[in-house]
């Protein structure tokens, strides 16, 4: 095993993180489809799934690190929200508890001169970064929109906004 147990355990918790934020947007989405806001719904559901792609993310490096992949219950997901700025606002929380946890796995990593790991969790900083501050914006938009100009940030998501395509032919 090129990792060690504590690597191991914590990684098999980040998992459970990553699975547990998957969830959460998934019901993020559903309250925004239920809103009758399909592209807020559709974004959320592409979180969701790039969420699912960061613990499948994990669990291919515990494979092959030689650790063993045991996934931890995952709680269940905040059903309902009272607004949209309420729905945004649990997601960038999350999307900073996770950046909490991505950089304790690191601290860990450097901690026991583990270089494979924190080489391999570099890539989740990075993308830490760009999340936060997609759903900061997204949720500053939110805010200044209010519940009756969601069209707005409706329209801006259709457009593009906040997409990595977006922001590449925004510009070109």
């Amino acid at each position: 095993m090129m990792i060690s147990k504590q690597m191991n355990a914590a990684l098999n918790e980040q998992v459970g993180n990553e699975l547990a934020a998957s969830h959460q947007y998934i019901a993020i989405s559903c309250y925004f489809d239920e809103e009758g806001l399909p592209a807020l719904a559709a974004h959320f559901t592409k979180q969701a799934a790039e969420e699912r792609d960061h613990a499948m993310r994990f669990v291919r490096y515990i494979l092959d690190a030689g650790g063993a992949v045991k996934i931890p219950a995952i709680p269940a997901p905040k059903p309902t929200f009272k607004s949209s700025v309420e729905a945004v606002k649990l997601a960038l929380d999350s999307e900073l508890k996770v950046t909490r946890q991505i950089n304790g796995i690191v601290d860990l990593a450097i901690k026991d001169k583990d270089h494979l790991s924190k080489n391999a969790l570099e890539w989740f900083v990075s993308e830490q970064r760009e999340e936060v501050s997609s759903m900061d914006t997204l949720l500053r938009m939110v805010k200044r929109a209010g519940e009756p100009g969601l069209f707005f940030v409706e329209n801006f998501l259709l457009q593009g906004g906040l997409s990595e395509e977006g922001d590449a032919s925004a510009a070109g």
